[in-house]
């Protein structure tokens, strides 16, 4: 299956301009022959916290009216990254999926809010699973700041998924980090990761090198430090492959996990 890696720049707090070019980038990435496409975290309007109130996507209609035109209409699965969303609640990081037939598959909100951002006096945060089917394959999505969680992504692999979406806005300082959790949760979970990052300029901080990881650890692609879009064909049997080769999901024993009580 042919992965189209959407590592795009967007404008602070314009929504506009970064709504026109998402629409330009997934078409430029189905013309291209993917068949499923990725998008970067709070791509609608960055991480303008402090101006959601006047930015975020009332209900999400707008993601969602955009998302289902461009998967019908290209006839291409999109994991739609996430966007500001703003609901009855408040205010919220949110994932969109849809299906090449353009029907939604998933809806997703960030579960762990990164405090050094601030994330958690602005969002709220959700609390379902996010696994969903594209064709043939069973598939997750999280947020982020969530791949620093392996159970959060344990989870849903044990409930099926076999390629597990990352979208983010990771920092440039902290891109090592990125680079080995991913790798790890790849390794750990034996699937296929494909993490889609931010870039922007050097005093933005962030830098891009978003990768597509196979299930034994190693790297397909790895982004660069610019704006870039990326078409890369994975073979899906390689999961069952090495999942069969190493039998971790057979030799596990959740019951002695459990059990265990953690205290600080």
């Amino acid at each position: 299956m042919k992965i189209g890696c959407i590592q795009m720049n967007m404008r602070f707090g314009k929504v506009e301009e970064n709504y026109a070019h998402a629409e330009a980038l997934i078409r430029e990435a189905a013309a291209q022959g993917a068949e499923v496409i990725v998008l970067p975290e709070m791509w609608n309007s960055g991480y303008a916290l402090e101006q959601l109130d006047e930015l975020a996507d009332v209900q999400g209609e707008r993601t969602q009216e955009l998302l289902q035109q461009l998967s019908q209409e290209l006839s291409v699965h999109i994991v739609g990254g996430s966007v500001s969303t703003k609901q009855q609640d408040g205010f919220y990081n949110t994932m969109y999926t849809y299906n090449n037939a353009g029907e939604k598959v998933g809806e997703y909100s960030k579960v762990h809010l990164f405090r050094l951002m601030d994330e958690h006096l602005h969002l709220q945060a959700g609390s379902d699973m996010n696994r969903f089917q594209l064709g043939d394959i069973e598939a997750a999505g999280v947020i982020c700041y969530d791949i620093r969680f392996p159970e959060w992504l344990r989870a849903h692999a044990l409930a099926g998924a076999k390629v597990l979406f990352v979208s983010a806005q990771w920092p440039t300082p902290r891109i090592d980090h990125w680079k080995t959790l991913l790798q790890a949760r790849a390794i750990e979970n034996q699937c296929f990761i494909i993490a889609v990052n931010r870039i922007a300029n050097k005093k933005q901080n962030f830098n891009g090198q978003s990768m597509i990881i196979e299930p034994w650890g190693d790297i397909l692609w790895t982004g660069n430090d610019e704006e870039e879009l990326a078409v890369v064909d994975i073979d899906l049997s390689v999961v069952d492959e090495i999942r069969t080769r190493i039998p971790v999901y057979d030799d596990r024993r959740p019951n002695l996990y459990d059990g265990v009580v953690v205290t600080k």
